[in-house]
C-alpha cells in the first residue's frame, strides 16, 4: 500500500490514526531509510513544493511516487479517490465523505486532484499551525464555501462520518448521533454568542 493511500487517512478526524502509516515515530513523519533510498524520481518542482508545504525534498519523493503508482495521469479523479478510500472502510459507505473529503482538496475546482493539491493539503492537516487546520477543517465543512456553516451542512458531514464508519464503532453509537453531535455544536455556538454579548453589553 502507497504512502499516496495511506496518506489519505489524514482527512478522518480527529487523529484515528497515523496518516502516513508509521507507529511509534512522530505523526506525520517518514523515517523508512530503504524506502527512501529506493527513490529514483525526482518530481518537476520538487523546491517549489518544499517551499509550500512542511515537508522534505525526500517525503515529497516519496508521496509522489506513490501518487504515481496510485495515479499514472498525475492527476486524481472523485471516482478513483472513491474508489481508494473505501479500500480502508469495508464495514461503513464512505462515498459521501470521500466526495466532500475531494471537493476540499480540489482547490482549483476542476474535478481533479493533482499531486501538487494533495501535498499542499496534507501538509496543511498534518504540520500546518493549529489556525492553518481550522482554517482547512473550515473550508471542508462549508459545503457551499459562502464562509458560514450552516446546520445543514454540519449534519451531512456528520451523517457521511457515520456512515463511513459503519456500525463496527467502538463504543456502539446509536441512529441519534450524528444529530446530538449537531445539537451540541449549535448549542455550544449559541451559548458563547450570548456571553459574547454579555461581555459587550458590561463594557
Amino acid at each position: 500500500m502507497s504512502h499516496f493511500t495511506q496518506s489519505l487517512h489524514a482527512g478522518i478526524p480527529p487523529n484515528i490514526f497515523d496518516p502516513l502509516g508509521h507507529t511509534g515515530s512522530k505523526p506525520g513523519s517518514i523515517t523508512d531509510e530503504d524506502e527512501l533510498s529506493a527513490v529514483r524520481y525526482r518530481p518537476e518542482g520538487l523546491d517549489h513544493l518544499e517551499e509550500k508545504t512542511n515537508f522534505s525534498k525526500k517525503e515529497l519523493q516519496v508521496l509522489y511516487r506513490g501518487f504515481k503508482n496510485e495515479c499514472p495521469s498525475g492527476v486524481v479523479n472523485e471516482e478513483t479517490f472513491k474508489s481508494i478510500y473505501s479500500q480502508f472502510f469495508p464495514h461503513g459507505d464512505s462515498s459521501m465523505y470521500a466526495h466532500f473529503l475531494f471537493e476540499a482538496f480540489d482547490t482549483r475546482n476542476n474535478g481533479s486532484v493533482s499531486f501538487e493539491d494533495f501535498v499542499v493539503s496534507l501538509s496543511i492537516i498534518l504540520r500546518g499551525s493549529v489556525t492553518d487546520k481550522l482554517n482547512w477543517a473550515f473550508n471542508l465543512y462549508d459545503l457551499n464555501k459562502d464562509g458560514c456553516i450552516t446546520r445543514e451542512e454540519m449534519t451531512d458531514i456528520m451523517l457521511s462520518i457515520y456512515d463511513m464508519m459503519g456500525k463496527y464503532t467502538s463504543p456502539c453509537m446509536g441512529d441519534n448521533a450524528p444529530m446530538e453531535h449537531v445539537d451540541n455544536f449549535f448549542q455550544v455556538k449559541k451559548m458563547l454568542n450570548h456571553q459574547k454579548q454579555h461581555l459587550l453589553q458590561t463594557f
